[in-house]
């Protein structure tokens, strides 16, 4: 029954617009919080938020290039969540308009 909960529980995350747009994009490739605020035109601690809630679920992972945090997906031990992503929608075109910054 516990691991229906935790799936329950990953896909209650995933039913969120803003929350499935972020594993999309971190799809395609890392990114950091300052290119999923533009990405999504909200706040960088509502993206916070959500990344929190995406870490916790251990849907996503960090990195630390510099001063700057890049987050990515983490699913390699998630295989049911493969169905899933195969069918989000390709992100690609919406990342090329991102402004070209380095987190500043």
């Amino acid at each position: 029954m516990a691991e229906l909960e935790k799936l329950a529980d990953i896909f209650k995350l995933l039913g969120d617009k803003n929350r499935l747009t972020i594993v999309a994009s971190l799809k395609e490739r890392e990114m950091c919080v300052c290119e999923l605020v533009e990405l999504l035109d909200t706040s960088q601690p509502n993206i916070s938020q959500h990344i929190r809630k995406l870490k916790d679920a251990g849907l996503v992972k960090e990195s630390r290039k510099g001063q700057w945090i890049y987050y990515s997906l983490n699913t390699d031990d998630k295989p049911y969540l493969q169905a899933v992503l195969n069918e989000l929608p390709s992100q690609q075109e919406k990342l090329l308009q991102l402004t070209p910054i380095s987190c500043s």
